[in-house]
């Protein structure tokens, strides 16, 4: 099969084009043909060695975590699914070596659930880790109906999510974006105010009592920024900073779960969460991928197709 890897840790330049053998599937597992792959920061840090000192890799890397492809074998005992089933997944495995950024992945039943109906493969891959990630963050903090919520970097892949996750549920929301995005915010249905000195005055323009939870999508200090704002630290959550752990705060690194996935698909296909992506490359270009990536003004999501 065709893949994108690097034969040690380093950048988007040592992304390239190799033919490796297909992956094996064991017990529990299924074979999917990849259609496309989802693109996040986490990518190109893993790729680099950001992640070494947590997680063992194996060379050469294929990264990738997020999946939208056809079932093409299935493992013993994978009752599940079946060939030709249409599946999405976060394939975070124990450890780094067979990513998504390839024709072929093995996955774990435990990681997958039926794709979106209402999306095509493009926005479908762009879904499971970001919106995971925003679905298992909101769910920590207990945002729910009535709720103010402020949302750091909510035009972004996670953020989006965020917003949308929050209205959903019945929540008002507060968003922090650069201009640029403030139209793209009120879309989604959240209030939009940019970031930088004052943030705290103007949230509190538009929310003179504060807010009920954070949701920092960002990190840089945004966690500890909100914190006067809201009532109690247990209300906020990071995706970003781990130092909000010693405020009292939640850090949150996102799990694959087949039923929280089965719920966002409910979501997305009630029309309540659209995923937007902003470019998707073909698998060869994913070096460009990254380097849009890190550019940091990714409105939505970026993605692959195989």
């Amino acid at each position: 099969m065709k893949a994108m890897a690097l034969h040690q840790y380093g950048s988007a330049d040592d992304l390239a084009l190799v033919e490796l053998p297909e992956p094996k599937v064991a017990p529990g597992e299924v074979l999917i043909r990849v259609k496309a792959a989802g693109v996040n920061p986490v990518d190109w840090k893993l790729a680099a060695g950001g992640l070494d000192p947590v997680m063992e890799a194996g060379f050469p890397l294929i990264p990738g975590w997020d999946v939208a492809g056809v079932v093409e074998a299935v493992g013993f005992d994978s009752t599940e699914y079946g060939i030709g089933d249409e599946v999405y997944g976060y394939l975070r495995k124990d450890w780094a070596k067979n990513g998504t950024y390839a024709e072929l992945v093995s996955a774990s039943v435990r990681m997958l659930a039926p794709k979106p109906v209402s999306l095509g493969w493009e926005e479908s891959a762009g879904v499971p880790l970001a919106g995971l990630t925003a679905y298992q963050a909101s769910r920590r903090v207990g945002v729910g109906a009535g709720d103010t919520v402020l949302v750091h970097a909510a035009a972004g892949g996670v953020g989006s999510f965020g917003v949308q996750i929050a209205v959903a549920r019945g929540a008002r929301v507060i968003g922090t974006a650069s201009e640029r995005n403030h139209d793209y915010l009120r879309s989604l249905g959240a209030e939009p105010v940019v970031y930088g000195d004052g943030l705290a005055d103007r949230v509190r323009a538009l929310a003179p009592g504060g807010v009920d939870a954070v949701l920092d999508f960002v990190g840089g200090g945004a966690a500890e920024q909100s914190l006067p704002l809201v009532g109690s630290p247990g209300r906020v959550a990071s995706v970003a900073d781990a130092d909000v752990l010693e405020r009292g705060g939640h850090y949150v690194w996102v799990r694959p779960d087949s039923a929280d996935l089965v719920e966002l698909s409910r979501l997305i296909d009630d029309g309540k969460v659209s995923v937007y992506v902003e470019r998707a490359f073909p698998l060869a270009e994913a070096a460009d991928a990254w380097r849009l990536s890190q550019a940091g003004r990714t409105r939505g999501k970026i993605v692959l197709t195989v």
